[in-house]
């Protein structure tokens, strides 16, 4: 597996990290004991960044991980989780809370909940609008002079407030969502980063599912599957988005590799300092993503995927309109 640097001031982790957040519930009912297996497998096979939230199905996808990772050597793997987002008992998302003295109590019942003494990179989820992201920040500054929290990170923030926060203290990456067909951060956010000397982890490299090459026209989302209010894969805009699959596909078929694989390849290839962050709820897709880092694309096969899928080709925000508009950056 290769090495990847999480910014100037991050940690050395694998090039290709693990986004839990399927294993407990969002695209529909995963079967447990394949989410432990799966984890397991992707540490055996180098991965050693792992991505979680407190809030992944209110805490139960960081006992997941603390029971998959148990008996493991603590310095053999990083965990980057997310805080903030407030959870109703029927799972409604309530809104954010990233109020300094809820920072603490957030860190708290993740370390216990994930079996924990520290968290490798600790960050806000969404921007809490009535927070100063000083504030937040500072806060967590505070829990890595205490030893709780090795680094701090921000997640689907713009150029504004990453600056703001990098201030105050150090930010080791952005997470954020990257890929073929979600790329508004190349205008603006992913320049700043540079400047700045901050690394990115990319989630959503294919797009929840969308361009892995498994999705076809005719398929539901499934009960629980949040797929299901998604504008990309709804109405027409689904076929239109399947149609660019297609066209990947007979890139991919050139290069003698899957869909999925072209398009994890694509997002790593874009830079060193991007992490992409891989969903796999099962054994099987993790084994098809890790040879992506493997793959290696030349300025002709740029070229071919851009024909392929075109900047802004997809149709659909990444999120439904009440969750779009609570982001501090957009497409």
């Amino acid at each position: 597996m290769q090495i990847r640097t999480l910014g100037s001031t991050g940690p050395a982790v694998s090039a290709l990290g693990l986004g839990a957040m399927g294993m407990s519930g969002a695209y529909g009912a995963a079967d447990r004991a394949e989410s432990l297996a799966t984890v397991r497998a992707a540490l055996d096979a180098g991965v050693t960044l792992i991505d979680t939230g407190d809030f992944y199905a209110m805490g139960h996808n960081e006992m997941l991980l603390a029971e998959a990772l148990r008996g493991r050597d603590r310095d053999s793997y990083l965990l980057s989780v997310k805080f903030g987002v407030r959870r109703g008992a029927d799972g409604a998302f309530l809104g954010q809370d990233c109020r300094p003295e809820s920072v603490k109590n957030f860190l708290a019942y993740s370390l216990t909940r994930l079996g924990t003494d520290h968290i490798d990179v600790y960050r806000p989820a969404r921007l809490d609008p009535a927070v100063p992201v000083e504030e937040t920040v500072g806060a967590i500054k505070e829990l890595v002079d205490a030893g709780y929290v090795r680094h701090i990170g921000l997640s689907e923030v713009g150029s504004a407030t990453i600056r703001r926060a990098h201030a105050v203290h150090p930010v080791a990456d952005l997470q954020i969502e990257y890929s073929l067909i979600s790329r508004g951060v190349e205008a603006d956010v992913l320049p700043t980063l540079r400047e700045l000397g901050i690394g990115m982890t990319a989630y959503g490299v294919l797009g929840r599912g969308l361009i892995s090459g498994h999705w076809s026209a005719g398929r539901a989302a499934g009960p629980g599957d949040g797929r299901v209010h998604s504008p990309r894969f709804s109405g027409e805009n689904v076929g239109h988005n399947l149609a660019l699959v297609e066209a990947l596909r007979r890139v991919a078929g050139t290069k003698g590799c899957t869909v999925a694989q072209l398009a994890i390849a694509w997002v790593a290839a874009r830079g060193e300092d991007i992490v992409p962050l891989v969903g796999a709820r099962t054994r099987e897709r993790l084994a098809e993503a890790l040879p992506a880092m493997e793959l290696h694309l030349t300025a002709d096969d740029f070229a071919e995927i851009e024909k392929a899928v075109p900047l802004g080709a997809a149709r659909g925000d990444r999120y439904p309109s009440a969750l779009m508009s609570g982001l501090d950056v957009g497409n």
